[in-house]
Formats: structure tokens, C-alpha cells, sequence
């Protein structure tokens, strides 16, 4: 018997099973370049924003960088200890200037007195030299008068040295009686002691007249007192004047120091030293100065640039140089300091504020 013939027909091919390994590495590859482009995209974002930070720090003028000083800083200290050893000065000076003050006043007032006494002194010398003067030839006319009359007396003296003898052999004699005697004895002396007296008059007279014609050591004395008179008089004015000139500087000095201190009152150091409520300034670079005016707005930013809203106004700008760090680009910068009234204090402690306008549209 014959067998059939079975068609032989190829059965269909089987469905290849997608291998797991190889989707887990295509999944992996594709989430590999999926997260290398977003990082590459971040990058590229974060160089974007900050060159776009930079490029706007950089042509931006109108920011200012909060700045928080303390009453304890270093330079706050010195300041004050400045302040008050300027004060003590002035001080110091104005009681030494007290004190000269009132040495001038005394030295012009003795000098005074001094001066008043000059003029009776020079007016007695004039007066004594001519009375002296009228005086001497009358006083020397009686010397010659008191010379003669004492020669006449002394030989009057002599014939009574010859009565005196008389009266002792008188005496002797028996002729008085001792108490004759003695009377005329006594009148004898009498005359005699008026001769003695006579000539130490005359002697006087000598002196007088010497006195009166001649300059004398009293003369000499009064010319010496009016000498002192005028010495002292003259090292009282070179006194007032060294006096009247250190005076002088003295008010200089003080005024000066209290020039200095109305300056010092103008620096941010000193309104911060001296006490009172929370002060808050802000340093602007040189390049900014056009938009730190007093009553110029001050903006603070989110981001330090983005949705800015006005916290304050510019109170004053303070002359004096200060030098900082750029907050940005962190190299050393020149400028000055200015005051800001806060409206919102937490502003003092943001990087960077805006003055003047918003930096930005929004």
C-alpha cells in the first residue's frame, strides 16, 4: 500500500523575545544623553548668567554696596578715641588761653600804675633840681655868712677865755662868792657850747649845699628808681606782647581743632560713634557718584538685579575716600561712603542696592 505524501510544508518562524539586556542599555544611553544635554544646556545657562551678571556689573552705575558699621570697629574706635583727646585739647588750650588772658590784663594794669607813677616822679625831679638849683647859691652866700660869723665868734671866744681866768682869781680873791662864780662860768659854757653848735651848723650847711649843687647819692637813688620804673615798664610791654602773641595761637589752635571736629562731624564714623539709633550707610564707587545725590531713591533686588522694590532714600554722601572689595567681581575698588534712611532694614544686609532708578525694567 502506497503511503500518502504529506506535504511538506516549512512550520513558520518563531518571534525573537526582545532581549531585556539591550533595552536596559538603550534606556541607559538615552537618559546618559538626555541628562548630558540638560547639563550641557545648564552650563551653557550658568555661563550665560554670569557673563550677563558681569557684563551688567560692568556697565552698570547706579548700584552701591551696604555696608554695617558698628560702634565697637576698629576704625569707629579710633575715631572716637580721636574725638575725645581733640575735645580735651581744646579744653587745655582755652583754660591756658583763660590764664594768659588774665595775666595780660594784670601785666597792662601794673604797667599802668607804673606809667602813673613816671610822670609825678619825672615832674618831683624837675621841681627838686630847680629848687636845688635856686637854692644852692642862696645856701652857699650863708655858709659864707655862717664862716665869718663864726670867726668873729671865736675870737669873741678867746677874750673870753681871758674873763674866765678873771673870774678864777676873783674867786681866789675872795672878791665873788662861788655861786657869782659859777653863774658866769655858766654862761661862759653857754657861749662856748653856742660856737660848737655854730660850726656843726655850718658843717650841715656844707652838706646842704653840697646836696643842692651837685648830684649827689640821693639824687642818684631817684634817678635809679625812675631807671627801674622804666625797665620794668619796658619788660612788661615785651611780656604783654609774647603774651598777647601766644594768646593768639592759642585761639588759632582752638579754633583749628574745633574746625577739624565740625569736619569730623561730616564722617559716617562719627555719626556712628556717637550713639543712637541704628544708622545704615552703603559704599559707592567713584564710577557711581552721579547717582548717590541726597533724596535719590535706593532700590534692593532680588538676585541682586531682579524685581527691585524701593526701600529708602539717600540721607547724605560723606566727602572722605574709602576703599572696599567689589562685591561682584571681588578686586579692590575706590569710593566714598553715604548715608541711606531704611525704610526696610533688612535692605542694609542685601550685597548690593540700586540708587537713583531700577536697574532693570522690573
Amino acid at each position: 500500500m502506497a503511503t500518502p505524501l504529506i506535504n511538506a510544508v516549512a512550520p513558520p518562524p518563531k518571534k525573537k523575545t526582545p532581549d531585556l539586556h539591550a533595552l536596559h542599555y538603550k534606556l541607559v544611553i538615552n537618559l546618559y544623553r538626555v541628562f548630558a544635554v540638560t547639563i550641557l544646556y545648564l552650563v551653557l545657562a550658568g555661563i550665560l548668567a554670569y557673563a550677563f551678571v558681569m557684563g551688567f556689573y560692568a556697565i552698570n552705575s547706579s548700584w552701591a554696596a551696604p555696608l554695617i558699621l558698628s560702634s565697637v570697629d576698629e576704625k569707629s574706635l579710633d575715631f572716637r578715641v580721636k574725638l575725645v583727646t581733640s575735645q580735651q585739647t581744646i579744653e587745655d588750650v582755652k583754660v591756658d588761653a583763660q590764664k594768659m588772658q588774665s595775666g595780660i590784663a594784670e601785666m597792662t594794669k601794673h604797667r599802668a600804675a607804673l606809667l602813673e607813677l613816671e610822670t609825678p616822679l619825672k615832674e618831683a625831679i624837675v621841681r627838686e633840681q630847680a629848687h636845688n638849683k635856686a637854692n644852692g647859691p642862696q645856701l652857699a652866700a650863708l655858709d659864707t655868712q655862717k664862716q665869718a660869723d663864726n670867726a668873729k665868734t671865736q675870737q669873741v671866744l678867746a677874750q673870753l677865755k681871758e674873763v674866765e681866768s678873771n673870774i678864777h682869781k676873783d674867786l681866789a680873791a675872795g672878791l665873788i662868792t662861788k655861786g657869782d662864780a659859777a653863774t658866769q662860768l655858766s654862761a661862759l659854757n653857754q657861749a662856748q657850747g653856742a660856737y660848737t653848735d655854730s660850726k656843726i651848723a655850718e658843717v650841715l650847711l656844707t652838706d646842704s649845699i653840697l646836696q643842692k649843687t651837685t648830684t649827689g647819692t640821693d639824687s642818684l637813688e631817684v634817678l635809679e628808681k625812675q631807671a627801674e620804673l622804666r625797665s620794668e615798664a619796658a619788660q612788661l610791654d615785651v611780656a604783654i606782647h609774647i603774651a598777647q602773641k601766644e594768646l593768639y595761637e592759642d585761639n588759632r589752635q582752638i579754633d583749628r581743632l574745633r574746625d577739624a571736629i565740625q569736619t569730623a562731624k561730616q564722617s559716617p564714623y562719627y555719626l556712628n560713634a556717637a550713639g543712637g539709633k541704628q544708622l545704615y550707610f552703603a559704599f559707592v564707587p567713584y564710577d557711581n557718584q552721579a547717582s548717590a545725590v541726597a533724596g535719590s531713591a535706593i532700590y534692593d533686588c532680588y538676585l541682586n538685579m531682579l524685581v527691585c522694590r524701593k526701600v529708602g532714600t539717600v540721607t547724605q554722601a560723606f566727602p572722605g575716600e574709602e576703599a572696599a572689595i567689589h562685591p561682584i567681581f571681588k578686586t579692590n575698588i575706590r569710593g566714598f561712603l553715604i548715608q541711606m534712611n531704611l525704610d526696610h532694614p533688612e535692605s542694609a544686609k542685601s550685597k548690593t542696592v540700586f540708587l537713583d532708578r531700577k536697574p532693570l525694567l522690573f
